[in-house]
């Protein structure tokens, strides 16, 4: 089956940077379209980037402005989310996501917990 696999979520000061991670398996990873989304407590689920199998990319400039940069190796099945500069309010769990291209939807990982704090 789909199975995408959220890491490198943890505990970083403002200011700081966190990688995330997603092992995908179980689908043709080079042909789709593959995400990040990220969910805060009380709050909707919000699209944070997505990479396409040619690797164009799109942002929500809104909450990224620059700070994020999405990327994917697709020989090894994974994408990545660069995180810069993080503020308190990129406080919530990141979600890896695989679909259609520019919002892909189609299959969804776990989640890893982001938590910015001093």
């Amino acid at each position: 089956q789909v199975q995408l696999v959220e890491s490198g979520g943890g505990l970083v000061q403002p200011g700081g940077s966190l990688r995330l991670s997603c092992a995908a398996s179980g689908f043709s990873f080079s042909s789709y379209s593959m995400g990040w989304f990220r969910l805060a407590p009380g709050k909707e689920r919000q699209f944070v980037a997505a990479i396409s199998w040619s690797s164009i990319t799109t942002y929500d400039l809104e909450s990224a402005k620059g700070r994020f940069t999405i990327s994917r190796d697709n020989a090894k099945n994974q994408v990545y989310l660069q995180m810069n500069s993080l503020i308190p309010d990129d406080t919530a769990v990141y979600y890896c996501s695989a679909g259609r291209w520019p919002r892909p939807d189609d299959y969804w990982g776990q989640g890893t917990q982001v938590t910015v704090s001093s």
